[in-house]
């Protein structure tokens, strides 16, 4: 078995090698399941890194779960630890379980033959969902929620078919219906949700991107330079894609770079909604559902796919062929100037994209890194997919959800991703400044009304970083080097630069609040510690909440001239529309990380025109 890099996403020797020391240890049974396997990344600075696997065990016929970890390298099991509060996430067979136990429930199929919907029993089609936490002495262990929908047939998308106010709670370690719930009697919406085997226009002419000297950007196993640019590129089973000791110009900017959580809360009060919170990190795993990407569909241009294995329930390797795509794409004027002569100067620009798309039941994620030739950092999460409703009758005035279609309504919510910034700027020992814009009373240092500055804030302790974006006064977070200093004298640094959008807007008494506690802020900062890497804790399923970087920060660390860790909310707050059925078109949100100070001056000034002559020229038609 070749050794792979430290960093290295795990291959498929690995995972079955681990496997098998589990089972030489005897730690496999029948019933034994594997809700989720991640690799130990290792510490830093640590020369001869122990290539190690965590291993997360479920007993299926007990509920019980623990911890393993593997040395790979020495073929031994290293830690044994039981989970505590919280489930693991869901396996891919419990969710086939859920519908044959909704299925084969006499309070069920009864609540379907009240409806009027007995002869369309075939056609049923059941959604397992995360319960969230309310604390229902029944709902203790293994529990999900199942919610009926229709299809026409086969080919039907179920989302346009609801069968609103039918709740079945179910415990998944003991196969059985705990309680179903039947609210309400609302007709089925009949129109279908199809969206494909739509006539194509025939208008749009082709668009073709070819680089007939192949791309820029060279691949060594997972290491990728491009352009000034160094990073190796990483993929796991909960967070998906990560990148890794990111560098510009042979300087470190990032160690570690990831979406490790999100969270989509909707703010419907219906029986079938209000539980919903989905942490499709953590419940549900951003990685194993990570789409096998197609040329021309996800990705255009020269690509260049890495692969990705990820283990089933049983331990066994999975392979997605293409789960990571990277490739170059142009991206408008990088910088230009006429001069006072009439000639132009212009460089376009140009960036390195690497990324996944994740499917989590009717909704797809995209996660795009994009790094430029100016330095800059940037990450765009899209949004897309098949927007999750319920029914009503039509022309219903409806407080929290919005009509989309004929008795089909879909209720506000939210998609809020964390990224997790492990930052390096120049060095690990770092500091965190809070910069804001601000007006200048009239007086002696604005006489004439026009002048404004900008305030520096030192973010020094944990509590002093959970922050909130401000547009009004263009609020950025620069995290400064302690160890290197530009030729101005002021210490090299990078700026963080939001995308304002809402926070979570459920209250602060409410359960997913106190699960979600990360999206509350814009922003959080900790200390380096390897073991604080998933903002809502290691198991938000089924978690009462306070886990995570409300515990962490509840020490109030010192920040100034450390190893520093960024958590990063942003998204979009999505008040339904008809324009987003029957499938919606892609939401953006993102940031980006742009040098401040960092280098001395325009990096990108040695880019060739890419013009037939020496210029650009203003006067070119």
């Amino acid at each position: 078995m070749t050794r792979p890099h430290p960093l290295d996403p795990l291959t498929a020797d690995e995972l079955t090698a681990g496997r098998a020391i589990l089972a030489g240890e005897g730690l496999l049974t029948e019933t034994t399941r594997f809700p989720a396997v991640l690799p130990v990344e290792p510490e830093k600075g640590d020369a001869a890194p122990d290539r190690r696997v965590q291993y997360t065990l479920l007993d299926t016929a007990t509920g019980q779960a623990r911890d393993v970890v593997v040395s790979l390298s020495k073929r031994e099991v290293v830690s044994t630890e039981d989970c505590g509060e919280g489930q693991p996430a869901y396996l891919f067979e419990e969710y086939d379980l859920a519908a044959s136990i909704t299925k084969a429930s006499p309070e069920w199929q009864a609540a379907m033959e009240r409806r009027g919907l007995g002869d369309r029993i075939g056609q049923a089609f059941c959604a397992p969902l995360a319960p969230g936490f309310f604390g229902r002495p029944d709902e203790t262990g293994r529990v999900i929620r199942s919610l009926t929908f229709l299809r026409d047939d086969e080919s039907d998308s179920p989302w346009a078919h609801p069968v609103e106010g039918l709740i079945v709670h179910i415990d998944l370690t003991g196969q059985r219906v705990i309680r179903v719930e039947d609210e309400g009697d609302v007709p089925v919406p009949p129109e279908h949700g199809r969206y494909d085997g739509v006539p194509a226009r025939a208008t749009l002419k082709p668009i073709e991107i070819t680089q007939p000297e192949g791309p820029s950007f060279t691949v060594d196993g997972n290491e990728v330079t491009w352009e000034g640019w160094k990073l190796r590129v990483g993929f796991n089973a909960r967070e998906g894609l990560t990148l890794h000791q990111i560098s510009f110009q042979n300087r470190s900017v990032l160690h570690r770079a990831s979406v490790p959580e999100m969270v989509v809360p909707y703010g419907d009060t219906a029986p079938g909604r209000f539980w919903i919170s989905y942490f499709d990190a953590g419940e549900y795993l951003l990685g194993k559902n990570g789409n096998d990407l197609r040329l021309g569909c996800d990705c255009l241009g020269v690509i260049h796919y890495f692969p990705a294995f990820v283990a089933d329930d049983h331990g066994h390797p999975v392979e997605i062929p293409r789960a990571i795509c990277m490739h170059e794409e142009d991206y408008g004027i990088l910088w230009k100037h006429t001069d006072l002569a009439g000639r132009a100067e212009v460089r376009r620009s140009r960036r390195l994209v690497i990324s996944s798309i994740s499917t989590i039941g009717n909704y797809d994620y995209g996660f795009f890194w994009y790094l430029y030739l100016d330095g800059t950092v940037e990450l765009e999460a899209k949004a897309t997919g098949i927007v999750f409703a319920g029914a009503a009758h039509p022309g219903t005035d409806h407080p929290h959800a919005n009509e989309i279609a004929p008795g089909l309504f879909a209720p506000v919510h939210q998609h809020l991703f964390c990224a997790r910034l492990d930052v390096a700027i120049d060095g690990e020992r770092n500091s965190l400044v809070e910069v804001d814009v601000e007006r200048v009373p009239m007086g002696d240092q604005n006489p004439y009304g026009n002048a404004f500055t900008w305030k520096e804030t030192p973010l020094r302790t944990e509590r002093e970083a959970q922050r909130h974006a401000d547009p009004a006064k263009a609020r950025v977070w620069e995290i400064r080097s302690a160890e290197r200093t530009n030729r101005l004298g002021s210490a090299t640094a990078y700026q963080l630069v939001p995308r304002p959008s809402a926070t979570l807007m459920a209250q602060p008494e409410s359960t997913v609040h106190q699960r979600a506690t990360f999206a509350t802020r814009h922003l959080w900062a900790t200390p380096y510690r390897a073991d604080e890497r998933f903002p809502a804790g290691d198991r938000p399923n089924a978690h009462p909440g306070g886990a995570g970087l409300p515990a962490w920060t509840a020490a109030d660390r010192d920040l100034v001239d450390t190893d520093l860790v960024l958590w990063h909310v942003f998204g979009p707050t999505h008040i339904p529309r008809p324009e987003d059925w029957p499938v919606m078109p892609v939401d953006y949100s993102g940031f980006s990380l742009r040098p401040y100070g960092f280098l001395d001056r325009n990096p990108a000034l040695d880019l060739p025109s890419g013009a037939s002559d020496d210029h650009c020229s203003a006067h070119e038609h």
